[in-house]
């Protein structure tokens, strides 16, 4: 079966080229101009993956791209004509799985399409234990995909999730950058590298009582990062 692309830009001649492009490399394309009109496509079919403009008109691709992860865990690209700004930061700290700078040069994005859907087979947890784990006052459940800190529910992205997990099945034990990289966005992630850190400040922020001052996730500077197990 043919894997689903959702194409979401509001330059109609951008659509039209990307679409045909799509098409001739064998992929379903569904487009809109909105990030409104997009959100109803995927509510009637949920797409395999999503390429979305982060400039549209009315809701941003910012705001799109956390309503599209409350439909489903969709793999995300997002397009943008800013190289290395905020908006790219945000994009990854909400859960981006990649970006690309226009103009959009067909080959490369091509190239990127497969290479998340290569990262999505390879991190689907084959043989990851499903049992709850415990970590001192911390508990996170992967069949229920719920997390509790001293007794409270945290709520997590999924990334967040994916990079806690990661954290406890090796607890106490430094994992490196690209150990992370490899465990959550897949050995040929070519995104930006500072998405770990990204992502371990978000998740601080919802397990730490101090983000700034951290006693579960250290940073081990010139190494990586470790889960420490901490009591209430």
């Amino acid at each position: 079966m043919k894997k689903h692309i959702l194409l979401v830009d509001d330059d109609t001649l951008m659509r039209r080229s990307l679409t045909f492009g799509l098409e001739r490399a064998g992929y379903k394309t569904s487009s809109a101009a909105t990030a409104e009109d997009a959100l109803q496509i995927a509510q009637r079919e949920l797409p395999d993956l999503i390429i979305l403009d982060i400039n549209l008109p009315g809701m941003d691709g910012l705001r799109a791209l956390e309503h599209f992860k409350k439909q489903g865990n969709i793999p995300v690209i997002f397009l943008t004509a800013r190289r290395r700004d905020l908006d790219e930061i945000l994009g990854l700290e909400l859960g981006a799985d990649d970006y690309i700078t226009k103009p959009v040069n067909l080959d490369i994005l091509l190239a990127r399409i497969k290479a998340v859907f290569r990262r999505i087979v390879f991190t689907k947890p084959a043989s990851v234990p499903a049992n709850p784990l415990i970590i001192g006052d911390l508990l996170l459940d992967p069949a229920a995909h719920k997390v509790t800190v001293a007794g409270q529910e945290v709520e997590l992205s999924p990334r967040e999730f994916q990079l806690l997990h990661t954290f406890a099945l090796h607890p106490g034990q430094v994992l490196s950058n690209e150990e992370l990289i490899s465990a959550i966005w897949g050995p040929e992630f070519s995104g930006q590298p500072q998405a770990v850190y990204v992502h371990i400040r978000w998740l601080r922020k919802k397990i730490e009582i101090d983000p700034d001052h951290p006693r579960r996730i250290l940073t081990i500077h010139g190494v990586g990062y470790k889960l420490e197990p901490r009591e209430k």
